[in-house]
C-alpha cells in the first residue's frame, strides 16, 4: 500500500506530484499559485491563501513559528500583486505546551501583524493528548485585493526576460537546521523571515511609470513572482520554466550567497539553491526595466541585495529549440548543468 512520505511535504517533486494525481483533480484545481484569484465581478479582485506551519523547532536564530506563519501568509498574498488585509489563525495545541512559549508566540504574530499592516480577525484552538502533537501547529488563512491592472502569471513570461532574486539565498533553512542540531557557523546565519507585501508594493509602483506602450499595461514589466520557500530557488525557478513552456538560465557567480550559508551548505552536502527561504521573492521582469527595477528595489531594507541572476530563453538552448521548461545554471568554471525540482525531502519540517 502506498503511504505518505516525508519527501511528500518537502515542497519538490513528490509534493507536485501527490497535489497534481491527488487534490487538484478532486477539488478541482486548474492553477497551482501562491494564492487563489477570485474575481467577484465590480472590477473587485480577491486573493485567498492558506498555510500550516509545523516548523521544528518552533524558535530559531531570526525567528519563530508564529511571525513565520504571518510572515509566510502575507508573501503568499504579493506574490499574486495583492494587498493583504486579513489573516485568520488556527493552534493546534498539544497538553503540556509551556504557556510562556505560547505568549511570545501571540506577541511576535502581534508584531508581525502590525508590521506587515494586516489584521488578524479570526481564530480556533484545539488542544490534543499528550503525545498526540509535537507542541503547537498553527494555520493561517488571509485575504487580499488585487489593484486594478495586475495580472502576474506565467503565462505573461517572455523570451529574454531577466530573472530578479530580492535578497541572499538560503538563510532560512540554514538558520532552523542550525539549531535543530545545535550546530553554530560563523558568521551566524539568521532566518530572512519577513513580510515581502512593502517591497511589491515598491515594485508595483514603480513599474507604473515605465509604461512602453498602449499594448502594455505597467504591471506587465514585471511578468511573475514567487517566494522560494520549500525546494528552494531551485524547485522555484523549475515550476516558472514549466507553468511558461520557456527555459530559465541563471548563472552561479550572480548568486547572492552569504559566506556563512556557502560554508555551511559546504561542511554538510548541501545545495544552497535547494535550501528554504521565508524572506526573498523571484521576479521575472522586462529586460528594458530589470537593471532599474533591481537599483529601486536596493532602496529598500528588504531588497537591498537585490540582483539579476539569470534570463528566460524561448527554449533550451542545446535542443536547437526543441525543449522549454527546463531550468540551467551556468556554473563559475564555465560548465552548464540541469537544475531540477527537489527530490525527496532535503530538511523536513522547514517551515
Amino acid at each position: 500500500m502506498e503511504k505518505i512520505l516525508l519527501g511528500h511535504g518537502s515542497g519538490g517533486r513528490l509534493m507536485h506530484k501527490l497535489i497534481e494525481e491527488h487534490f487538484a483533480p478532486e477539488f478541482g484545481l486548474k492553477e497551482l499559485n501562491d494564492s487563489a484569484i477570485i474575481d467577484l465581478g465590480y472590477d473587485v479582485r480577491l486573493a485567498f491563501t492558506t498555510d500550516s506551519y509545523v516548523v521544528s523547532p518552533i524558535f530559531f536564530p531570526g525567528g519563530n513559528i508564529g511571525e513565520l506563519a504571518v510572515n509566510g501568509t502575507v508573501n503568499d498574498l504579493s506574490m499574486v500583486g495583492a494587498r493583504p488585509l486579513y489573516l485568520s489563525v488556527g493552534f493546534i495545541l498539544e497538553e503540556g505546551f509551556p504557556m510562556d512559549n505560547l505568549k511570545i508566540i501571540l506577541s511576535s504574530m502581534a508584531e508581525a501583524a502590525e508590521k506587515a499592516g494586516v489584521k488578524i480577525v479570526a481564530g480556533d484552538t484545539k488542544v490534543v493528548d499528550k503525545g498526540k502533537g509535537d507542541g503547537i501547529f498553527i494555520n493561517t488563512s488571509g485575504i487580499g485585493i488585487i489593484p486594478d491592472g495586475i495580472e502576474l502569471g506565467a503565462k505573461n513570461i517572455k523570451a529574454g526576460d531577466r530573472v530578479i532574486v530580492s535578497g541572499l539565498i538560503g538563510n532560512h533553512g540554514i538558520a532552523v537546521l542550525s539549531e535543530r542540531n545545535g550546530l553554530s557557523f560563523e558568521p551566524p546565519v539568521l532566518s530572512d523571515t519577513a513580510p515581502l507585501n512593502g517591497l511589491v508594493e515598491l515594485m508595483l509602483s514603480f513599474t507604473g511609470g515605465f509604461q512602453k506602450g498602449d499594448k502594455c499595461p505597467p504591471s506587465g514589466l514585471i511578468r511573475m513572482m514567487r517566494d522560494p520557500t520549500r525546494g528552494g530557488v531551485a524547485t522555484t525557478l523549475r515550476e516558472m520554466a514549466g507553468d511558461s513552456g520557456l527555459c530559465i538560465t541563471i548563472h552561479e557567480n550572480l548568486l547572492p550567497i552569504s559566506s556563512g550559508v556557502i560554508g555551511a551548505c559546504e561542511l554538510l552536502g548541501m545545495d544552497p539553491l535547494y535550501v528554504a527561504n521565508e524572506g526573498i521573492l523571484i521576479a521575472i521582469a522586462d529586460p528594458d526595466l530589470a537593471d532599474l527595477l533591481v537599483q529601486e528595489m536596493r532602496s529598500h531594507p528588504l531588497g537591498k541585495d537585490a540582483a539579476i541572476i539569470g534570463e528566460v530563453a524561448g527554449s533550451d538552448p542545446r535542443t536547437n529549440g526543441m525543449i522549454g521548461g527546463t531550468v540551467l545554471l551556468k556554473t563559475s568554471i564555465g560548465g552548464t548543468r540541469i537544475i531540477d525540482m527537489l527530490a525527496g525531502e532535503q530538511l523536513p519540517r522547514i517551515c
